[in-house]
């Protein structure tokens, strides 16, 4: 038989290794969510800064043995105003952009991004690059000549519409979806990005696709058989992205921004790429 005396030590020694462990568990959990603070002054005192842009046919692209795109330049001119080196990833799934934002891995996304209200709480959003909108992307004539194009948003009920995985775009079709007060069905492809799946839709493997008017205008002249006339959204300002704790270096893109737009240069990337 264990003494009373003996158990009393066995339970205090229990206790003891209970408290100890979640005091360890705590200091693990305070240290993990502790992230570095990477503001203007950190990223200018290190000397370089992560950004990630998508791949596309205007923001990031190589043609031939040449790297170009308007979100390329931009990003090459910031660093010439900083001197500092800048990393470049390449990342098209949006939502794996900003959790890589959130997670201190980048700095900047570099990306045209539609803002909208949900993201605004929790990101901070520069100054506008451009002024955009989705279109609708189908065939000019699907099957046979007696199938128009859609041309009213209430048309789209019950219709499958193809995004790339993590785009913008799925945030306006839910929405869109609630407004018509019906379902549209948005299928989220892993493996094709915006031009490949507006290419589809011009083969016609798929019927419906959402894109950027800038993009769909420009593969509309190597694609003649698409329609981009039916809009799916209103106008909105795309801006880049950077952490709400970043304040000191969302000014200093700003200051940079507002006085890069206004030269010639800028004005060059536009009618360049758009």
């Amino acid at each position: 038989m264990i003494s009373k005396k003996r158990l009393s030590i066995y339970v205090i020694l229990l206790i003891i290794v209970v408290i100890t462990m979640i005091m360890l568990r705590n200091s693990l959990t305070r240290k993990t969510n502790i992230r570095e603070i990477n503001d203007y002054n950190e990223i200018i005192e290190r000397g370089e800064m992560n950004v990630v842009t998508d791949y596309n046919a205007i923001g990031h692209f190589i043609s031939g043995d040449t790297v170009q795109g308007f979100q390329y330049e931009l990003i090459n001119a910031l660093k010439e105003e900083w001197g500092i080196h800048i990393n470049i990833f390449l990342e098209n799934n949006l939502q794996d952009n900003l959790n890589g934002l959130q997670e201190g891995k980048y700095d900047i996304v570099a990306r045209s991004i539609p803002v909208n209200s949900e993201l605004k709480g929790s990101f901070s959003f520069t100054e506008p690059l451009i002024l955009n909108k989705l279109v609708l992307v189908q065939r000019k004539t699907q099957y046979n000549d007696s199938i128009e194009p859609l041309r009213q948003h209430l048309e789209l009920a019950k219709k499958t519409i193809h995004v790339s995985e993590g785009s913008p775009s799925i945030f306006r079709l839910n929405n869109l979806s609630h407004e018509i007060g019906d379902t549209i069905f948005v299928v989220q492809n892993t493996t094709y990005e915006a031009e490949q799946l507006v290419m589809m839709v011009a083969s016609g493997e798929i019927e419906y696709t959402v894109c950027d008017e800038k993009v769909a205008l420009q593969l509309s002249e190597e694609l003649p058989e698409i329609d981009i006339e039916t809009d799916i959204s209103f106008t909105q300002i795309e801006s880049w992205a950077v952490r709400i704790d970043s304040p000191i270096l969302l000014d200093s893109v700003n200051s940079w921004l507002t006085r890069f737009k206004e030269t010639h240069e800028f004005k060059n990337l536009i009618e360049k790429y758009y």
